[in-house]
């Protein structure tokens, strides 16, 4: 169960982060009645966010709020049904991002929900090799996405 909030004063193809969710959660074995919600603030609100919660000054792209420390699953043992959390997203953020990186808002809020979600999986960056795993397993699923989505 995917929620998308858009509280931001930015319109975005909300169906395509449904799919995306959809899509990553298969990838993963996390059962497809896992709880996830999606919020997309404006940058004030994710200032407030960031501040509150992670003590930095500024709006960020990206925040992640896990609920329930689930995990991925395999094929033969699929992560049961729970509340995996909250991705905020600040889609004026991903825009100025997306604008350096040479590709639209949308590519850049697919990114960013990935890697929301991966963090709400218990994946993290603090170390080389966290980062290498971490990263790589988002690439990779960003590409399956994209290949999923050619073929619509």
């Amino acid at each position: 169960m995917i929620e998308i909030n858009n509280e931001s004063a930015i319109a975005v193809d909300e169906t395509v982060l449904q799919r995306l969710t959809d899509f990553n959660l298969a990838q993963l074995h996390v059962s497809p009645d896992a709880e996830v919600a999606i919020v997309l603030v404006d940058e004030g609100a994710m200032e407030s966010l960031h501040v509150q919660w992670m003590d930095e000054p500024g709006p960020t792209d990206v925040l992640s709020f896990p609920m329930d420390e689930l995990r991925p699953g395999s094929p033969e043992n699929p992560t049961p049904p729970g509340l995996l959390g909250d991705i905020v997203l600040c889609p004026q953020v991903a825009e100025a991002q997306a604008q350096t990186a040479g590709h639209s808002l949308m590519d850049e809020l697919i990114l960013l929900t990935t890697h929301g979600l991966l963090h709400l999986l218990g994946f993290d960056h603090a170390e080389p090799d966290e980062e290498r795993e971490m990263f790589g397993l988002q690439k990779s699923l960003i590409e399956g996405f994209a290949r999923v989505e050619r073929g619509r």
